[in-house]
């Protein structure tokens, strides 16, 4: 599916704190005050280095973060060991591996705003999970673990702290199984036999201590051993005269990053106490850093540099920081000389930001399109300048060469930066034939329900892929040799929002796409699928078709295509033949051109408040061969927050017309043979309650109303149905929990089609929701399902006649099976549609 969302420019917040490093905003250049400039040297002063470690995007605590980095200085990580990917979204239809992107996105915005450094595990968001052993079987306990030693090792932090409690309940089952992880790779981290196969480019790493920063009581949570007489408390609700804001300000607009989760804050200002509770290490008395040396001391030979840091800060000029120059690459060399370790590179790439600053340097590299397949040449526009007028002053910079890493080879240059002077390199080069295309390197290879595959191990822990090809501009700044990093970027001038700036991607010449990724057909039927080609180049000619597996049969068996324009679409039609059993395929559409097989879809995620993001997943159908019976013809569906059961209605034959709270009038009901509400539509929709009588009275009349799920907050009414229902929190989140029918002959189960324990086989994610707890006797429960060790919750699928119809009130997570193919359930759901016909 693609997704056309209206796109508007993306305003990176960036404070003090970010490396030297590829450019990944859409911004032309940030402002780089001097008071940044003031804020990254008392950064670099500083050694100390927190890892804050959660489950979940939005599990970090911003404030604390904000505090940390923004104003200690610390080198300060968030670990999130998943991406989001089994939440759902409030801005837009992505779901599952789309979601987790958007949300990774989100994550980074975040960290740009608080100054923190952000890091995965391998681990997938499979939705809510009531307990941690869950979480451990689907996950691979060993693999997540690893990647949590192997960021410790990478980031070498003095200080672990996680968000939750090594201990379970009244929580997330990802939650504790986050601190568990946390408390675990903090006890194997420094030791040798632990994942020894890290070591062959990491060393052994061993924190000082670990702690559970708890949700005090006046956040309104409640978690095991919240009340502690030992626990260490720090105020972190500063001012910062350099950002001109408190950390509570700060971490508001960080955590208002989280859209997809509705997480917009207001500010917080004032005083703000955060508890630690120490869980592994050494005790600490009055501050989390107790007995740690965060100065230059530290590292040996570390002392002078320390005290050369010091001469910095208090010899910055704010009218011309350029002045500090020469005192900087003095303290460069001196850094330069010592034994280089992950820390030390760390430093350095923040000190060559640092002189970055104070020159006004700034470096772009610009192509004609932001598109590049593999092969094919790339026409840049190398330019770089000194902004500040007394940079020349201050110190001689001379850039000497622009460098492919890629490529292994560089385009000379040697020209003297003249003040507010721009000069121009124009080059080209070849993209190398093995780039990757385009597409999170999480991505690449197919998992499992839990884990992410990743075959390099460079990669893991990494937030994104890194750039397809990448710059580097070598300058000479006095006797020093200075490397920036950058990467190509198209500059689009937009007659309302301005400049975008848009990195390159790397496509295939051409792109495949189902217009429908679901298809049902009867078993040993046949239905025409069409498969549509858009060329990314002109000229784009070979032959398109489908692998299908064993049992089904395709005709013809190729098709040739021929594209004479850039961006032009041409749309195949395929038979496809069911075999005569029930069966799950997945059809591939494959496009040869030039002897090289291309298989990709183009998916672009559109949304204000995050840079474009495009994913090439392969074009694959999935078909099912389904027995399906239904009753019925048109369907009305009044939309919730957001679900694409709709569209799984029209493949099952219906004739599906959306409704708005102006069509719920009974004359206009009267056309359709059920009315389906969408997922949360009574938390969302203002206009549904004001029409509840007109719906009611529909069912009354003969009608059937199915609604899905709501939540327990935010209801517009808590008249949901003509008889009395309560919502409840429970949820069955083992997609594999056993059901029972309690009624077995109900028409629900037996008409038109007869439902079976196998129906309720392969269901994703999760059985259900937002349970009703409690309902009127004229709701007869259809079955009972639950998580290991509870009583069965028999809230699931509710259905009373009211009247000469039929109402149905279900927390069955329809949102997630229909739309992935799951058979019984489109089976039950006829059935739900067909009551009373």
């Amino acid at each position: 599916m693609r997704h056309n969302i209206r796109s508007a420019r993306f305003l990176l917040l960036v404070m003090a704190g970010v490396v030297v490093g590829a450019c990944h905003s859409l911004r032309a250049a940030d402002p780089q005050p001097s008071s940044a400039i003031l804020q990254d040297l008392l950064g670099f002063r500083q050694m100390g280095s927190v890892l804050y470690i959660a489950a979940h995007p939005d599990d970090e605590n911003t404030r604390l973060i904000a505090y940390l980095s923004r104003g200690r200085g610390y080198r300060t990580g968030y670990l999130s060991l998943t991406r989001g990917d089994g939440g759902q979204n409030l801005i837009g239809p992505e779901l599952g591996q789309e979601l987790g992107v958007i949300r990774t996105q989100e994550l980074l915005a975040a960290r740009r705003i608080d100054g923190g450094q952000q890091f995965f595990t391998r681990a997938i968001d499979f939705g809510f999970c009531k307990d941690y052993r869950e979480a451990f079987r689907l996950w691979d306990r060993q693999q997540v673990l690893a990647d949590v030693v192997r960021v410790v090792r990478q980031f070498r932090p003095d200080i672990m702290i996680t968000r939750f409690s090594t201990e379970p309940g009244g929580t997330h089952g990802h939650h504790t199984a986050s601190a568990i992880l946390a408390v675990e790779a903090f006890k194997m981290a420094g030791s040798t036999n632990a994942f020894p196969e890290q070591l062959d480019e990491l060393k052994p790493w061993q924190p000082t201590r670990i702690f559970w920063n708890h949700f005090t009581p006046q956040q309104g949570r409640t978690e095991a051993g919240l009340t502690n007489s030992a626990d260490l408390r720090i105020d972190v609700g500063g001012y910062n005269t350099l950002l001109g804001e408190s950390y509570g300000e700060i971490a508001a607009r960080s955590r208002s990053m989280h859209k997809t989760q509705g997480f917009g804050s207001v500010s917080t200002r004032g005083s703000a106490r955060e508890a630690f509770q120490l869980l592994a290490g050494q005790p600490a008395t009055n501050d989390i850093m107790d007995g740690v040396d965060t100065t230059w001391g530290r590292i040996p030979g570390g002392a002078e540099i320390g005290g050369l840091v010091d001469a910095a800060i208090a010899g910055l000029d704010p009218q011309n920081p350029s002045a500090s120059v020469p005192s900087l690459l003095t303290l460069r060399k001196r850094l330069a000389v010592l034994p280089t370790d992950s820390l030390i590179t760390e430093k350095r790439r923040q000190l060559d930001h640092i002189i970055q600053k104070c020159l006004g340097l700034y470096v772009e590299t610009v192509i004609p399109v932001a598109e590049a397949v593999p092969g094919e040449t790339l026409k840049m526009r190398h330019s770089a300048m000194t902004r500040s007028a007394a940079a020349g002053r201050a110190v001689p910079v001379r850039w000497t060469a622009v460098r492919y890493p890629a490529g292994g080879d560089e385009v000379v240059v040697n020209a003297d930066l003249k003040p507010n002077q721009g000069v121009v390199k124009e080059s080209s080069r070849a993209v190398p034939e093995n780039t990757p295309l385009t597409q999170p390197y999480w991505l690449r290879e197919e998992g499992t329900v839990g884990m992410f595959r990743v075959d390099d191990p460079s990669l893991i822990s990494r937030p994104e892929s890194p750039p397809p090809f990448p710059v580097e501009f070598v300058f000479d700044v006095a006797d020093q040799s200075l490397v920036i990093s950058d990467e190509p970027v198209q500059v689009i001038s937009d007659p309302v929002r301005g400049e975008i700036r848009q990195r390159l991607e790397v496509i295939p010449p051409v792109s495949l796409r189902f217009p429908e990724d679901l298809e049902l057909i009867a078993p040993g039927s046949t239905r025409s699928v069409a498969v549509e080609v858009t060329s990314a180049r002109a000229g784009a000619t070979g032959t398109l078709q489908l692998e299908a597996p064993s049992g089904w049969l395709v005709t013809p068996a190729t098709q040739s295509f021929s594209l004479s324009n850039y961006n032009e679409t041409a749309t195949f039609a395929f038979t496809v033949t069911a075999p005569k059993y029930s069966t799950t395929a997945g059809i591939l559409a494959t496009a040869q051109i030039d002897g090289k097989r291309y298989h990709n879809q183009h998916v672009e995620i559109r949304h204000d408040h995050i840079p474009r993001q495009l994913l090439e997943p392969p074009a694959r159908l999935k078909a099912l061969s389904l027995d399906l019976a239904t009753r019925g013809h048109q369907i009305g569906y009044l939309p919730g927050a957001g679900d694409s059961v709709a569209e799984c209605l029209q493949r099952m034959g219906y004739g599906v017309t959306l409704l708005n709270g102006a069509d719920l009038t009974l004359q206009h009901l009267r056309n359709f043979d059920a009315v389906v509400v969408g997922i949360r539509a009574f938390n969302t929709r203002t206009d549904l309650a004001p029409n509840l009588p007109a719906l009611f009275a529909y069912v009354e009349g003969g009608g059937t109303l199915i609604e899905q799920y709501n939540t327990t907050m935010g209801l517009q009414t808590t008249d949901l149905a003509p008889y009395d229902l309560k919502l409840s929190r429970d949820r069955v989140t083992d997609a594999t929990a056993p059901i029972t029918l309690l009624v077995p002959d109900h028409p629900a189960f037996t008409t038109p089609n007869r439902i079976v324990p196998a129906d309720f086989e392969g269901w994703v994610q999760e059985r259900g929701l937002y349970f009703p707890g409690e309902w009127d006797s004229h709701f007869t429960p259809l079955l009972a399902c639950h998580d290991p060790g509870e009583s069965p919750k028999s809230g699931g699928l509710l259905v009373a006649r009211y009247g000469k119809g039929y109402v149905v009130y279900t927390g069955l997570s329809w949102f997630r099976q229909l739309p992935a193919g799951v058979p019984g359930a489109y089976r039950l759901f006829a059935n739900l549609l067909s009551l009373g016909k």
